[in-house]
């Protein structure tokens, strides 16, 4: 049966393939993006099927349409783009959500938060379970950000419990492939970036520093999956690759996949910069069977560097 969804944040990143797998899959879609972060070419190859819907609207205005399913991904989620206007990042956060909800209330859609591991802030605890209340500073630069995504989950429980609404909420790990933007700042696109142009790579810290990369089409199948778990669920459920690699394992594997000169530069630790971060990942092999994060670093990566190539001709 062909499903009406909405896509909040379609024409970003993870929201550009999101819409591709669910049209791929015979469903409706509506893809909702204001283009702060957004692109319209990521999913220009889209707009000729009849079942694709372009809107541009931003989610801190309400929205009115009849659909059966929304995931909630409109907000931007790197540093470079979320401390830009972070007044604007927590209101699309905050009142994104609560326009959504109150969409899926209305109308009894089943509704997607896209969440963060950021909710974990600089974590104490290795790996980070659900159960992991965080270490958040609430007013540093990342704050607009990591206490914005908190929020959202408040929000997503408290109208599911008070109104009965059908939610989701999932707990996306660092993600990455084709599609990203080349300016966003994440340290895979800045790393391919660099390299592919001869340029020092730029590490922050001593390099020790940890992060677990999952490619983009395990981070779809994830969401739904998630998505279509029986009503009882309602997360948060953390999506991620469990395999932890420094930067300095990342940058390393990065110069040998594109053959590239560049040296390392290194520069200080900006403030709040998680010291490491991976995902516990039991809850979800529990509660989504048969969702695997497997794609190696280094098959992700080739394809991702591939990408990047195109762009930068």
């Amino acid at each position: 049966m062909r499903k009406r969804i909405l896509v909040t944040g379609g024409a970003g990143f993870i929201g550009s393939h999101l819409c591709r797998r669910l049209l791929a899959e015979g469903n409706e879609v509506i893809c909702l993006d204001n283009y702060f972060t957004g692109n319209k070419s990521n999913i220009i190859e889209l707009l000729d099927n009849p079942y694709f819907e372009l809107v541009r609207h931003d989610v801190t205005e309400p929205y009115y349409a009849e659909v059966d399913e929304i995931y909630n991904l409109a907000c931007p989620a790197s540093p470079v783009h979320y401390q830009y206007n972070p007044i604007k990042t927590i209101k699309t956060s905050v009142m994104g959500a609560i326009n959504m909800l109150g969409l899926a209330k209305r109308v009894k859609a089943k509704i997607l938060q896209a969440s963060t591991s950021e909710v974990y802030g600089d974590p104490e605890v290795h790996p980070q379970p659900e159960s992991y209340w965080g270490n958040v500073n609430p007013i540093g630069p990342r704050s607009c950000y990591d206490e914005g995504k908190r929020c959202a989950e408040t929000l997503f429980m408290d109208y599911h419990t008070q109104n009965g609404v059908e939610i989701k909420i999932a707990r996306i790990f660092n993600t990455y492939g084709p599609h990203m933007n080349i300016n966003d700042g994440r340290v895979v696109s800045n790393f391919i970036v660099q390299a592919l142009k001869g340029q020092p790579l730029t590490i922050f810290g001593d390099g020790s520093q940890t992060r677990s990369f999952q490619y983009v089409d395990d981070l779809v199948a994830g969401l739904l999956a998630l998505m279509q778990t029986d009503s009882s669920v309602t997360g948060p459920v953390n999506l991620g690759n469990p395999i932890e690699f420094t930067m300095l394992e990342l940058a390393q594997t990065i110069i040998e996949l594109t053959g590239s000169s560049s040296k390392l530069v290194f520069q200080p630790l900006p403030q709040d910069d998680p010291k490491q971060r991976k995902p516990d990942i039991h809850l979800a092999k529990q509660l989504v069977p048969n969702w695997n994060s497997d794609t190696s670093l280094q098959q992700g990566l080739e394809q991702t560097i591939s990408y990047f190539e195109q762009q930068l001709v």
